[in-house]
């Protein structure tokens, strides 16, 4: 049984309905549980996963409504766990672990809960930063993306229960050779619109050094409640002309394939998939080097550049570089697809098929 809050557009919510989905397709049996409602879905589950759904992802507005909302929750939950029976129950994200934790104290079931994001960075609620070191040890396995994250993970939990498994990319990369030479070249961010995404940052460095490649423009794909604040910030840079924000969409093939650029400019993050995809459709990337995830991805200067974070006119002399000099956006882009090796299902599937063994032992 996999546990997430919703389906909606993220990138955990991405790779939740790809690991069920490559488990389904493998012959296991599988169901997908979110605590909001199957209406919210953004990715497409194989038709043999049993898709469930609370409905119980409500705002609350008052200390004793957030204790019901969270106690009708964890009723709920635990009465779907005692129904189904799984061997194993995987969370995914910090308020979803704890609540999968709590509703599965006193049961038989063994949990596998994962954290998807840099928690040193990421802001979460202060009922969350009590638990987590509470509810954490009863956990058969704690699953996070890089090394970094496993040394804050050992600081609560047992040390043999935290396991490091990356994220899998599974794009199917066209040869390098493919791209064609166009009159106008894009550089693409994609994204939530969030503090955390850092396109501030990016459109920044664009305005820094967009006079000198007239025929470069930006475009950043995704939603978020930071689309006005962005669009008023181009405006204000004066690059409005030069920018575009369009809309997320489910499938990234066709953006990645039509850029020419691919900047991640993220103030932290977890292990970036949006940065995997862009090197396996054979892109060249720029990163900050932001916690966490991204140095794990690049070799800086062989199949990316990555700058210090936050860094924005290191950023901006990075994206210069690169547009102005086709030859090394080539070698970079041949090099890049070599995650699809790196990071590929065949790979990674076995790291979670090894911690779910030994979880169910």
């Amino acid at each position: 049984m996999f546990v997430i809050n919703s389906l909606s557009p993220g990138g955990a919510e991405r790779v939740a309905s790809s690991l069920v989905n490559y488990w389904a397709q493998g012959g296991d049996e599988v169901s997908m549980v979110t605590v909001g409602t199957a209406q919210e879905d953004f990715y497409v589950l194989d038709n043999r996963v049993q898709r469930m759904a609370l409905g119980l992802n409500r705002e609350s507005a008052s200390l004793p409504e957030f204790l019901g909302n969270n106690l009708l929750r964890i009723g709920r939950l635990r009465q779907l766990i005692r129904r189904v029976a799984p061997d194993v129950v995987i969370s995914f994200m910090d308020a979803t672990n704890v609540l999968v934790l709590l509703s599965a104290l006193g049961l038989s079931v063994r949990v596998v809960v994962s954290e998807r994001v840099d928690p040193r960075r990421h802001l979460t609620s202060r009922v969350i930063r009590l638990l987590r070191p509470v509810l954490y040890p009863y956990a058969k396995a704690l699953v996070v993306q890089t090394e970094e994250v496993r040394y804050w993970a050992q600081g609560f939990a047992k040390p043999a229960s935290v396991h490091v498994i990356p994220n899998p990319v599974g794009l199917n990369s066209r040869a390098v050779t493919c791209r064609v030479t166009k009159d106008r070249h894009t550089i693409l961010g994609m994204g939530r619109l969030e503090e955390q995404k850092g396109f501030d940052l990016l459109l920044r460095a664009f305005s820094l050094c967009y006079t000198k490649h007239p025929r470069w423009d930006l475009r950043i794909v995704g939603e978020g409640s930071n689309r006005s604040q962005l669009i008023v910030l181009t405006e204000r840079l004066g690059i409005g002309d030069r920018v575009r924000l369009d809309p997320v969409v489910k499938e990234p093939v066709a953006c990645l394939f039509d850029a020419d650029l691919f900047v991640l400019s993220s103030r932290y993050e977890g292990f970036p998939n949006a940065l995997l995809e862009a090197m396996a459709a054979g892109l060249p990337v720029i990163s900050f080097s932001c916690p966490s995830g991204p140095s794990d991805i690049i070799r800086d200067g062989y199949d990316g550049l990555l700058v210090p974070p936050g860094d924005v006119d290191a950023l901006a002399l990075a994206m210069d570089r690169l547009m102005g000099d086709e030859r090394e956006r080539q070698e970079l882009s041949a090099r890049a697809i070599e995650v699809n090796e790196r990071f590929a299902f065949d790979r990674v599937m076995p790291m979670w098929r090894e911690v779910l063994r030994a979880a169910t032992g």
